[in-house]
């Protein structure tokens, strides 16, 4: 089985967004640093290998998944700074 650079990608994807996951119970400032960022980015290497395959169903999925996380990290920014 080859690896290729999609593959590698994927992997990334899913590696960020399983740590992202645990990073959810941490405290607001470890959220706001490192959760969101990590769920879109690897929403976004997700999408990336979604295309790649030509799923449709996943390239929505990911889509509205990247758009909740960043939607997410506009609100714990906004509510940080209103403190």
């Amino acid at each position: 089985m080859v690896i290729n650079s999609f593959h590698i990608i994927a992997i990334v994807g899913l590696l960020a967004i399983i740590s992202g996951t645990f990073m959810v119970s941490m405290k607001k400032s470890i959220r706001r640093k490192y959760t969101y960022p990590l769920l879109i980015l690897g929403g976004i290497c997700l999408e990336i290998y979604s295309i790649h395959i030509n799923d449709l169903i996943f390239i929505i999925l990911q889509g509205v998944f990247i758009i909740s996380s960043i939607y997410g990290l506009i609100k714990i920014n906004e509510r940080h700074k209103n403190k």
